[in-house]
């Protein structure tokens, strides 16, 4: 057994490596699709910078790309795209991500385009193979400088790739969903300001002789309703969620009554963010295969449709999401605190399980692998709030006596999202270097019911700032870690509370913000059409608020800044631009505080290829070394910081 040698906290030598995080790992998309004995999913691959690849796994578990360099299947519909890609038997269709058209590829054969040369972009098909078209979301930006349209629209595929209008009027549109007769389209909508897990719209209408729609008649949602994956039944049912009683639970439409399935405290979805999310399938009519979260633990479970019998389902997973049925088996993604993110293969039958594929294949021995520990924690106004918990953990170095870790509180985006108990290369980089880590749960986040949701409504800025802080003082108080090495980093929304933390709040002693909002009226104004009215509900209504946001707003309050920040930005970024990361460099710069700023060209909102992956986790580390005052274990190219000694 190899001797325990002692080092300060953030000088162990890890075999978690920045180059192993950034390419030896995959990242799955969501999307997961079964054709007859095939299953497909989409790899978004650093090594190859950044490209999203389809994969069929055949039967006999023979996996292969489908889609060949330099084709790239994502969409960019409300830039965040999902929903890229479509299986009908053995031809795929698929969004190529230079052009947005959609490609047709059948087997043996290139792919070929199918939709017109054109500034648009299509996400979230299905077959209607009676007509002989794609139904799906289409996002029309040849509008010059009007607000981009959204509209279902159908795809003829019978030669001519001819895009027809079916639905439009509203703002935006998600989940075009066809009954198994051919006769009825389902589909949700919502109209600015609303996000679609405010208030949400359920319809359905007739598809007549002519391949028009007729007959549109709203189900469910409006006020104050979210809903979400509509579906129908092998049998003509249609299923959707919706959040009525606070949580997002089963219902479903028959005879003219909408009928709850399982009315539980627990979420059975997750906030639109990406098309084609699927968190409940059909192994039969009678039989749906759903995962849910209670208090950010997910679990999954099978409901009887006849019975309404509801039994949850063991396995060593924590975290399921993109379940797709077929009689007999499910497949899905999974992951837990000790197995990344994996395409699972579940029998139905004996409940055994078999990965097809990982999103790494590094192997974490139980020495070096940080276990997260859910914490709740008090919050202001006599609230609690959550965390996971990551302590350092190597079994090759133990700290000197006395000392305490450094802490890295992490945001997540969004700030409509939620983080998860997942295992990740990511964390297990920090941790098996002596940081210790909080993965907060801030008040706004999903998975916990609408009243914590609502926490944030009018509070971005404020409540999620003051969970970060609590979570950081409770642990100090609770001996865990050194009060004087605190940072807190986040991506995106998540890097708005950063800054806002490190401007507002007295608790950290440096900040990492990765394509971070400074400036919130110059996201307002200056962001795509999906997120452009997000901030009347969260932030207030502007302009007639403008002072609230320039209260909130870092890059005016640089005054309270007094500590290093480094910044982390694409040159490409079209949901947070490049001049937020740069106003606030400048101003930090002219101020004298410490500040280090990496722009990677080619990159849009969250870094994808490889190289980018790893300078920004050595560059964070280095920043961190020279501010908290520790060795590093191994050589990284030096950062520079502005206004270092």
């Amino acid at each position: 057994m190899a001797e325990v040698k002692t080092a300060g906290y953030g000088s162990w030598k890890s075999m978690i490596t920045s180059e192993l995080v950034s390419s030896s790992s995959i990242r799955f998309d969501g999307y997961l699709e079964i054709a007859g004995d095939d299953i497909y999913w989409i790899e978004m691959r650093p090594a190859e910078a950044g490209r999203y690849v389809l994969v069929r796994c055949s039967g006999d578990g023979t996996a292969s790309d489908v889609n060949p360099k330099p084709y790239n299947a994502r969409t960019r519909v409300h830039e965040y795209g999902g929903g890229a890609c479509l299986i009908d038997r053995d031809t795929v269709y698929f969004s190529n991500f230079s052009d947005q058209r959609i490609y047709q590829q059948e087997p043996g054969s290139p792919p070929s385009p199918l939709t017109p040369e054109g500034n648009m972009r299509y996400a979230d098909g299905v077959i209607d193979r009676q007509r002989d078209r794609i139904i799906c979301i289409c996002e029309d930006h040849t509008r010059n400088d009007k607000e981009p349209e959204n509209f279902i629209a159908a795809v003829d595929l019978s030669g001519t790739g001819t895009v027809t209008k079916l639905v439009a009027g509203n703002d935006f549109y998600s989940s075009p969903r066809i009954s198994p007769d051919g006769s009825q389209l389902a589909w949700t909508t919502w109209n600015h300001p609303n996000m679609p897990w405010d208030y949400t719209e359920l319809w359905v209408a007739e598809i007549d002789k002519n391949s028009s729609i007729i007959n549109p008649e709203k189900l469910a949602g409006g006020s104050d309703e979210w809903v979400s994956e509509p579906k129908y039944s092998p049998d003509g049912v249609l299923y959707f969620l919706s959040e009525r009683t606070g949580w997002l639970n089963l219902y479903r439409y028959r005879n003219g009554n909408i009928e709850p399935l399982c009315d539980m405290e627990a979420e059975f979805g997750s906030p639109h963010w990406v098309f084609g999310q699927s968190t409940y399938a059909f192994e039969s009519e009678k039989r749906i295969l759903c995962t849910y979260s209670q208090s950010g633990e997910s679990y999954m479970a099978i409901l009887d449709t006849e019975t309404l019998e509801f039994r949850r389902i063991e396995t060593r997973y924590s975290s399921f999401s993109s379940i797709k049925t077929t009689p007999g088996y499910a497949v899905f993604l999974a992951a837990s605190p000790t197995e990344t993110d994996s395409v699972v293969r579940l029998d139905l039958s004996t409940g055994r399980t078999e990965v097809l594929r990982r999103a790494t294949d590094i192997n974490v021995g139980a020495g070096y692998l940080s276990i997260p520990e859910a914490i709740e924690f008090p919050t202001e106004n006599g609230l609690t709030a959550h965390a996971f918990f990551y302590r350092p953990k190597n079994a090759d170095f133990a700290a000197p006596a006395g000392e305490k870790p450094p802490l890295i509180v992490m945001s997540h985006g969004g700030p409509t999202s939620a983080t998860y108990d997942s295992f990740g290369l990511s964390i297990q980089y920090w941790t098996s270097r002596g940081f210790a880590v909080a993965d907060v749960n801030y008040g706004g986040s999903t998975g916990y019911g609408r009243e914590y949701r609502r926490r944030l409504d009018g509070m971005w800025g404020i409540i999620d700032v003051d969970d970060c802080a609590n979570c950081a003082r409770y642990l100090i108080e609770q001996g865990e870690v050194d009060g004087n090495r605190t940072a807190i980093r986040g991506g995106s929304a998540g890097g708005y509370t950063t800054l806002a933390s490190l401007a507002f709040r007295d608790v950290f002693r440096a900040g990492a913000s990765y394509y971070g909002v400074s400036d919130l009226e110059a996201l307002e104004t200056d962001t795509h059409k999906f997120e452009s009215r997000y901030l009347d509900r969260i932030v207030a209504p502007y302009p007639e608020k403008r002072d609230v946001f320039i209260e909130r707003s870092p890059i005016h309050h640089v005054d309270k800044l007094s500590c290093p920040v480094i910044f982390f930005q694409g040159d490409e970024d079209k949901v947070v631009p490049p001049n937020q990361a740069q106003l606030m460099v400048n101003a930090l710069r002219e101020k004298g505080i410490p500040v280090a700023y990496l722009l990677f060209k080619g990159e849009q909102h969250g870094f994808r290829k490889a190289e980018n992956i790893k300078r920004a986790l050595d560059a964070e580390l280095y920043f961190y070394s020279k501010i908290f005052g520790f060795e590093t274990a191994d050589y990284i190219e030096p950062v520079t910081i502005e206004n270092m000694d």
